[in-house]
């Protein structure tokens, strides 16, 4: 486990790296500046603004200096916010995001899992059928859609819940369940085909032949071994949750680090998008490593070195 721990950490530096070196000469190569406005700048204002956030020094330099700041957990000054830096906007937004992340997995997964179950139990029956036109709706309607749909009828039409912003538990409901409608979709899909492939297999039938219920095999033997795919999706999962929260925060007008990313493009604040940038991708990374070594305590059978299964 430590060994294959360290090897994972090695790979995840390199590719935190690439990423890095990637969002960087990105920037450098984007059109227009971080200064750039309606009314232009004299040109001896705007080589102040160069000199003292350093964008006047050779690319190297600048390099150099930016993967320092990384190393230190310090990612620069925001170019538009005043007296803010892009670490203050992170510690400000991300708890916001991190909680609707959280909310919209659970439903995601909670309820992709519940459906999935149901129409692999009752397969080519009416509780099947349901389902699956469930999950493809899901996954047909993209989430900025659904949340538009959600407010329109839950919010505006019968009242039940509040349009938008971010005050109260309400507040939470509808933009999570825009956020978790795709995953829960792909979750309900995997969950039912993994299902149907457990409960052909000869053990089911052994169970089955020995007088256990049905219950006891769902529970103790089909579901365990049906999650497996369920548990490597969580990578991508959380990946499409915090990306996916950019726009869903936008619609409903949550204060989360979505917001922020998405008016720091339109103003090129390029420090506050090449450290959110950062940011997500170390949490993507992480996640990644986490669901690997969760599938390997799920399924023993598994080996993390790489082993074959049933080795």
């Amino acid at each position: 486990m430590a060994k294959y721990i360290g090897k994972r950490l090695l790979y995840m530096i390199l590719s935190l790296w690439m990423i890095v070196s990637a969002t960087f000469f990105f920037m450098r190569i984007a059109p227009g500046n971080p200064f750039a406005s309606e009314k232009k700048l004299p040109p001896e204002i705007e080589a102040n603004l160069n000199a003292h956030f350093g964008l006047d020094k050779p690319w190297y330099a600048q390099y150099w200096e930016y993967l320092v700041r990384i190393v230190n957990w310090d990612f620069g000054p925001s170019f538009k916010y005043k007296s803010q830096t892009v670490n203050d906007l992170i510690n400000e937004g991300f708890p916001v995001s991190f909680l609707l992340g959280m909310e919209a997995i659970f439903i995601a997964v909670a309820l992709g899992v519940l459906l999935g179950i149901i129409a692999a139990l009752k397969h080519n029956r009416w509780p099947d059928y349901t389902a699956m036109i469930i999950a493809v709706l899901g996954i047909s309607v993209p989430s900025f859609i659904m949340a538009s749909f959600l407010q329109y009828f839950l919010a505006i039409k019968m009242g039940i819940f509040p349009v938008a912003r971010w005050e109260s538990f309400m507040h939470t409901i509808l933009p999570a369940l825009a956020l978790a409608s795709t995953p829960m979709a792909f979750i309900a899909r995997l969950t039912r085909s993994s299902m149907l492939e457990v409960l052909a297999n000869d053990y089911i039938k052994t169970a089955k032949s020995k007088g256990l219920s049905s219950g006891v095999i769902t529970i103790k033997h089909t579901i365990r071994n049906a999650l497996l795919p369920v548990v490597t999706y969580m990578g991508p999962l959380t990946a499409g949750i915090l990306t996916g929260s950019f726009v869903i925060e936008r619609i409903f007008g949550i204060p989360g680090l979505g917001a922020h990313f998405v008016t720091s493009i339109n103003n090129r604040d390029y420090t506050v998008i090449m450290g959110v940038t950062v940011f997500y991708s170390i949490l993507l990374l992480v996640s990644i490593l986490l669901v690997d070594i969760a599938y390997g305590i799920i399924d023993p059978r598994i080996k993390l070195a790489g082993g074959k299964k049933g080795e």
